[in-house]
């Protein structure tokens, strides 16, 4: 009688083990797609984001206002930042993509688990890079209004002698510089914050099966 209700009790054991085993794998096999259809979300955003600002490039030509003040040659670090600039986004779309293939061909919890890791780590590092060409652009922008504008140059040389209007001045375009910053980081937090929240989330959930 006691081996009979032993052999009940492992037969039960067994069907339960394999049905944990089981939801296990269709958990696994979700969070993979899932986690996959999101880092190709963030390489096709990421593609779509440098089409936009080469568009937006187009109608702020840099040539032009180099004319205007007579200061032509420096053009060519103008583009060379350009270029620098092109180079290391591209840089980064690779990175996407190369994290997207991992993500879809990986059969390793514990693989997929590093590779999410590894692509939030790239996003973050794309987003501190774009808000700091943000910054760099702006004191660029103003370097070159203040320095090789005719026209600005006279004005601040008047505003030079009246120390409050010079501090004024200095806070405004310091909050001007803040709130373009603070657009374009409420801009990637929109863009690129959500996916990386659920990206997170499949972390987590994978954390729990790997235990």
């Amino acid at each position: 009688m006691i081996m009979k209700e032993l052999d009940l009790l492992k037969k039960d054991w067994q069907k339960n083990n394999t049905f944990e085993q089981v939801s296990e794998v269709d958990i696994y096999k979700m969070l993979h797609t899932k986690s996959s259809s999101i880092v190709k979300w963030i390489f096709i955003i990421s593609v779509l984001e440098i089409l936009l600002w080469s568009s937006i490039s187009v109608f702020f030509n840099t040539d032009d206002y180099l004319k205007n003040t007579k200061y032509e040659e420096l053009n060519v670090y103008f583009e060379a930042l350009t270029v620098l600039n092109y180079a290391v986004i591209l840089v980064f779309i690779y990175l996407f993509y190369k994290n997207y293939v991992s993500i879809s061909t990986t059969v390793s919890t514990k693989q997929l688990m590093k590779d999410i890791l590894k692509t939030r780590k790239t996003v973050q590092y794309y987003v501190w890079y774009n808000l700091g060409m943000v910054v760099l652009s702006l004191l660029i922008g103003f370097f070159m209004a203040f320095n090789y504008n005719p026209e600005i140059a006279v004005l601040m040389d008047k505003i030079g002698h009246n120390t409050k209007v010079m501090f004024i001045t200095i806070l405004l375009f310091t909050l001007i510089i803040g709130a373009f910053l603070g657009i374009f980081w409420l801009f990637y937090r929109l863009l690129y914050g959500i996916l990386l929240r659920k990206l997170y989330a499949n972390y987590r959930e994978l954390k729990k099966i790997d235990l």
